[in-house]
């Protein structure tokens, strides 16, 4: 799917607005460290002395500009406002201009290529990710608790709740998949948020799709007349993002389009070595029962599974809030 021009418009406008931002922030900066530091403005106008003293002798004598000294000149400053900036107690880099992505530089673009940034932008456009994005801000590793669990409720937890952090940690370097699968709220779509939630942070695009969600577009995108090629479109955009999550299969409506789909995307993302998250209520064995044996196959050899089990959390949240 492609972004209208309107929404192309609004991303590329809060690019210039970063970097209108980090350009004040930066002469504020540069503002407080010409006040404390008065040096500092020494420096900075000797780099610019030299220079003209240079081009003047180069015009004078008609000799050429001798850009090699002038260069050494030029670090030999930078050196010492470095050595001025540390001295004072500040980073080296203190003055140096930010941005909200370095790869880019809040442009969107690396060359000509879309960064990872503005994709994921554009995800969050296309595909209403706001949610997880909005999830992930009391929904991540640092909020992790095992208090609700014991005995073996508390090993299956810790156990995927490791194998999470290790899917994280190993990104990219090691291709694996997750099959999270156990009774209702017992923390799947947690773990799956947190996960996200890291890789987000880390520059990767990454679809969070509830299954009824997932299924509903694709059948959307399939059989609306006004869609010319959303279909294929859409399976591109889920196929070629770097982290797909498909939260609570099993939930939609199961007919022979959502078994296609299902093992279409399954099977490219696989053959693409890109790594899908599926959670569910089914069991291994539930799960071949509902969708084919393909399916079934795929899971069962290529994802690490894992069982979680205990109280529903989330009930036991509200509950506590209710008698506090």
């Amino acid at each position: 799917m492609a972004l209208t021009k309107e929404q192309y418009d609004s991303i590329m406008l809060h690019y210039s607005r970063a970097r209108a931002r980090h350009r004040r922030e930066q002469e504020q900066r540069r503002a407080e460290i010409l006040r404390k530091i008065p040096a500092y403005r020494d420096a900075e106008r000797a780099v610019s002395e030299q220079g003209i003293a240079a081009l003047r002798q180069a015009v004078g004598s008609g000799a050429h500009l001798d850009a090699a000294a002038l260069r050494q000149a030029a670090e030999k400053a930078k050196e010492e406002k470095r050595r001025l900036l540390t001295g004072a107690g500040y980073p080296a880099d203190y003055l140096d201009l930010t941005y909200d992505c370095p790869d880019c530089r809040d442009t969107g673009y690396i060359g000509t290529e879309k960064c990872h940034c503005l994709r994921q932008q554009e995800i969050s456009l296309l595909y209403h990710q706001s949610h997880v994005e909005e999830l992930a801000r009391t929904e991540n590793f640092s909020t992790l608790s095992t208090r609700w669990y014991t005995g073996i409720d508390l090993n299956r937890f810790t156990a995927a709740a490791r194998a999470a952090r290790e899917f994280v940690r190993l990104f990219g370097k090691d291709y694996h998949n997750l099959y999270f699968y156990g009774t209702v709220g017992t923390g799947k779509s947690f773990l799956s948020v947190c996960i996200a939630h890291e890789l987000i942070e880390k520059g990767h695009p990454v679809l969070y799709f509830s299954s009824s969600s997932l299924f509903e577009q694709l059948s959307s995108a399939a059989f609306d007349r006004n869609r010319a090629g959303g279909l294929a479109a859409l399976q591109n955009d889920i196929c070629s993002c770097d982290l797909l999550i498909i939260d609570d299969l099993g939930t939609e409506l199961n007919s022979s389009f959502v078994a296609t789909q299902l093992f279409s995307l399954i099977n490219n993302r696989d053959m693409g070595r890109r790594a899908t998250i599926i959670s569910s209520n089914l069991s291994i064995e539930e799960l071949q029962k509902r969708y084919s044996d393909r399916i079934f196959s795929r899971i069962a050899s290529r994802y690490d599974i894992y069982q979680f089990s205990g109280p529903d959390i989330r009930y036991a949240k509200r509950l506590e809030q209710l008698q506090t």
